[in-house]
């Protein structure tokens, strides 16, 4: 008997023993075994060369597993990094694989010896050789099931070398997953991980020609989903079967309860029912896959069967009858899928789709049958759709063979079924323009009847995006874009040039033409403003919204669009918004059927709001259009309420078109319910920052007055009239002098209504005499209209106004001694109104505000207390470190009129209130106090007391005044 050559351990230089660099912890070992883990070995390098030294090898053999055993075992109970200890124990064990699957087959062996003694020896040195690295299989496994995944490796050595014993490896494979079916019975949860792609890898090995390795595949199948079922603790548990102890050295055998013997043998013991189209030998091994999940029994009145006899028995059933099973391919991967958790079953999947590029044409052609299978009924448990599909898209860019190609279109129809979402966003995030590879899988996505609205949902939901925009960092995003620049919309757009022609997409394209009409408006519009595009790109949008059309049965409207050159002009950016209302009065010009939808949806748009400003100007010019085509005005209450909220949009082209459709129904103003809400909505407009807006409302209102009727006029007047006011004041010269003509005109639609306006009139007072100053002649004219509208009504002279008797401190002046006779009590609101224009950025509305103030102030002193006129003083004292010179000069006169009425205040409350009393029953007409604009004449300053008669009055002020006694004025001469 030969004798193992003597284990050594190898020493340093200095005579220390050495651990060996590679694998760390490990146990002395041979020479032989450092060869064979640095890839020699001498037993694969061909057939054993004589009979005598068959011995030699098999006994070389066995010492170097011996070796490889207790470093694996070594390494297994230190305390090294996992992922460092399987990858050690990995490629120990790579070396054992070589080592024991190259030796010759046993009857090869025993053929060369000629002593039957000989040939006994060797059978069990065989045998113990495979035991052996099947034992250290099965430690390892004890230990960790995650172990596991070496039995995948071991499926893709054997597949390496066809020299190797496939049917040995596959045995103990099998033999392994047993074991560990038999460990994990009971447990409700197992860390196998690598369970997915084994059971690939099997699910391969069934179809292979040799019916051993289908045999012993389909057995490991059978263990795995064993051992898979206690990976789902939601899946309902069934009786565990129970295994037979497995002896010393002995192949293991599992033995099988009744329950899982074949229930549909009962009835005739001697025949299976055929299935037509698989050959019965193959779907043999397909059976052992589905003998826990189909619910089989045991014959009736036989014992029961281990899994080796019963698929013994069944080939020998299936030769004798030559029938086909009942059992195929379809059910064994429906247990397959059932079975596995979705990660795995992804695995699963993935593992298969890999084998789609192999070089082998049977093995990939055998790959997409299973994968179709698999998907078919479980495509909704695979996680990880968009990395498939992106393996899917490089894979086809690649040169391909047809049978790969037809299969991954094959796999990306099927997973748009169950997750149209997931496909149809990676689909969209590639660069755009789509190659014809993107093309392709686009097709295959849109072959899917049964998902097309949900496609087209999801389309629409890419469509709500913006091209060009920055996309979201955020931490909630669950996507990530291949380039930071959001181009989906873009290739969304381009993917519907393929969809909505497709004959399966009829249905869903007419459920869903009113979001698809409006998303490829606004898409066109944003493509025409985009600059990332080239300029020779083709606009994608246009071209879906034209294959929309013809694919709803508007062809006409196609080609009557064409014939207005409305297709060749959207590429211009000034154009968009025309286009948009061509394609709507088009449509509305040939009464499309899809109107009611249409209508409906943009309302609800227009009720939930925009997703941006810009969306509201699409949605009210269609909105707009095709209201006035089929509705006459006013429109239903309720599309006025979204004109009515479009005026305080964001944007001031929808306020500004929302406005001019409001000015439009003036003529049926009266026929509106709410006409007072639809007034009051245009007047907030006129707190509008922008000022295209601000002017667009003032014609407006101004249009639907003229038309309105004189009882909601004069119950809106006094709000219409002091809506005015804040706008006299206006930066823009045009809309001074509009908010100053409005004015007037109101005044003068509502003459006979002037006691309700009096107040608001002298509330605005102040700015129609300082704007006389204004540096725009149309400013000049319209408060010299509206002047001479309140004269009419509050009693003031006019002729002052006109261009030959025209002076402003005139005007002032006239208008003071007007207001002192008539409206005495506002003097003192009207000075706290031009004590604000002191600090106006405009000087001559500072000049003329301190000329206004001194004439106010000289009439009304008496009438104001101490600290009144103190704080008027104070206020016109700043004036005089003012800028500009005039200023200066009329500040100094201002304060020496005020400074003056503050000496001649009476020190005591009785003086005071006895001056007052005087004041009342005696009136002082004032002369210009300024005389500014200097004259020729030079007219001085001062005050004339006025004259006793009313003929004197009536020369000055050109209206009837109360005449005071001249007894009191003699009477009383003041301090």
């Amino acid at each position: 008997m030969w004798i193992p050559a003597q284990f050594y351990r190898p020493k340093n230089h200095r005579g220390q023993e050495k651990v060996d660099d590679k694998f760390n912890l490990l146990p002395f070992c041979s020479a032989q075994v450092h060869n064979q883990l640095d890839g020699t070995n001498p037993s694969r390098e061909g057939r054993l060369p004589s009979s005598e030294h068959t011995a030699s090898y098999l006994w070389d053999t066995y010492s170097g597993l011996l070796c490889h055993q207790s470093m694996v075992l070594a390494i297994n109970s230190s305390f090294v990094d996992p992922a460092l200890q399987f990858g050690t124990q990995l490629k120990i064990i790579a070396s054992s694989f070589k080592m024991v699957f190259s030796l010759p087959s046993l009857n090869e062996i025993k053929a060369r010896e000629t002593s039957k003694e000989d040939a006994e020896d060797q059978e069990n040195l065989y045998q113990n050789i495979l035991n052996l690295y099947e034992d250290t299989l099965l430690i390892l496994v004890s230990k960790d099931l995650y172990k596991l995944q070496i039995l995948k490796e071991m499926t893709t050595w054997m597949n390496e070398d066809s020299y190797y014993l496939q049917d040995r490896v596959m045995m103990v494979i099998g033999r392994v997953l047993c074991f560990a079916a038999r460990k994990v019975r009971g447990e409700t949860s197992v860390d196998a991980p690598c369970l997915g792609i084994l059971a690939a890898e099997l699910s391969l090995l069934c179809s292979h020609p040799d019916p051993s390795i289908v045999q012993q595949a389909s057995i490991g199948m059978y263990h795995l989903l064993c051992v898979a079922r206690c990976q789902n603790a939601g899946m309902e548990r069934d009786t565990a079967a129970s295994y037979s102890q497995r002896g010393s050295g002995s192949f293991l055998t599992p033995s099988l309860d009744a329950e899982f013997q074949p229930k549909a043998l009962q009835g005739d013991k001697n025949k299976i029912a055929q299935v037509a189209g698989l050959p019965a030998l193959r779907l043999s091994s397909y059976v052992i896959i589905t003998l826990r999940y189909c619910h089989l029994c045991a014959f009736p009145g036989q014992k029961r069967l281990t899994a080796l006899s019963f698929s013994e028995k069944l080939l020998h059933l299936l030769e004798r009858d030559e029938k086909k099973v009942l059992f195929t391919k379809e059910k064994t991967l429906l247990s397959v899928g059932q079975t596995l958790l979705p990660t795995l079953l992804t695995d699963f999947v993935w593992s298969l789709l890999k084998k789609l590029s192999v070089p082998n044409p049977k093995t990939a052609s055998e790959a997409a049958s299973i994968l179709k299978l698999t998907l078919v009924y479980h495509a909704q448990k695979i996680t990880m759709v968009s990395k498939i599909v992106d393996t899917i898209y490089k894979e086809l860019c690649k040169d391909s063979s047809h049978i790969m190609k037809q299969a991954m279109l094959r796999v990306i129809a099927l997973l748009t079924r169950t997750s149209p979402k997931k496909v149809i966003f990676q689909l969209m995030d590639y660069p755009v323009p789509a190659d014809n590879t993107l093309i392709l899988m686009w097709q295959a996505a849109g072959s899917e009847y049964s998902v097309a609205p949900l496609v087209l949902k999801t389309i629409l939901l890419i469509l709500k995006g913006k091209p060009g925009e920055k996309e979201d960092n955020s931490m909630d995003r669950r996507r990530s874009s291949l380039d930071a620049t959001n181009m989906m919309p873009v290739a969304a757009s381009q993917a519907l040039c393929t969809f909505l022609p497709a004959a399966t997409y009829k249905k869903a394209v007419a459920q869903f033409f009113p979001q698809l009409l409006m998303e490829l408006l606004l898409q066109l519009f944003y493509s025409s403003q985009l600059r990332v595009l080239p300029q020779d790109r083709p606009l994608y949008a246009r071209d879906a919204l034209r294959a929309l059309l013809n694919s709803s049965g508007l062809q006409e409207v196609d080609a009557a669009l064409k014939k207005k050159n409305c297709w060749n002009q959207f590429s211009q950016a000034l154009y968009h918004h025309h286009g948009v209302y061509l394609i709507a009065k088009t449509l509305s010009e040939h009464n499309f059927p899809q109107f009611p939808e249409t209508l409906h949806h943009l309302y609800k748009t227009s009720v939930e709001g925009p997703r941006r400003s810009e969306d509201s100007i699409i949605t009210i010019i269609f909105l707009t259009e095709l209201l006035n085509n089929f509705f006459q005005d006013p429109f239903p209450e309720e599309f006025l309420v979204l004109f009515k909220n479009w005026i305080h949009d964001p944007n001031p082209a929808v306020s500004k078109l929302s406005l001019q459709k409001i000015a439009s129904m003036a003529p049926v103003i009266n026929k509106i319910e709410n006409v007072s809400s639809l007034l009051i909505s245009v007047l907030d407009a006129f707190l509008s920052k922008e000022k295209t807006v601000v002017v667009r409302a003032l014609l407006t209102l101004r249009r639907l007055l003229g038309k309105l009727d004189k009882m909601t006029y004069s119950s809106l007047c006094i709000r219409i009239a002091s809506s005015y006011c804040p706008l006299m004041d206006h930066s823009n010269g045009g809309i001074r002098s509009m908010a100053i003509r409005h004015f007037g005109e109101l005044l003068k639609d509502m003459g006979q209504y002037t006691w309700m306006l009096n107040h608001v009139v002298l509330g605005g007072l102040v700015p129609l005499i300082l704007f006389l100053q204004d540096r725009e002649t149309r400013v000049v004219k319209a408060c010299k209209y509206t002047l001479k509208i309140c004269a009419i009504q509050l009693k003031w002279p006019s002729q002052f106004l006109k261009k030959e008797n025209y002076k402003f401190e005139l005007v002032v002046l006239n208008i003071c001694n007007s207001l002192v006779t008539f409206h005495e009590g506002y003097i003192t609101d009207l000075i706290s109104d031009t004590l604000g224009f002191l600090g106006s950025s405009r000087a001559y509305l500072r000049k003329g505000a301190l000329i206004l103030i001194g004439y106010l102030t000289k009439l009304v002193g008496h009438l104001l207390l101490r600290d009144e006129i103190e704080v008027i003083l104070k206020i016109t004292e700043r004036m005089l470190q003012d800028e500009d010179p005039a200023v200066r000069e009329l500040a100094e006169i201002t304060c020496s009129l005020i400074k003056e009425i503050t000496q001649k205040m009476a020190t005591s409350s009785i003086k005071q209130n006895f001056r007052r009393l005087f004041k009342f029953f005696y009136t002082r007409k004032l002369k210009p106090l300024y005389n500014w604009p200097k004259d020729e004449q030079g007219i001085p300053t001062g005050i004339k007391d006025t004259k006793c008669d009313k003929e004197a009055l009536l020369e000055d002020t050109g209206e009837g005044g109360l005449v005071k006694s001249a007894r009191l004025s003699n009477a009383w001469r003041g301090p």
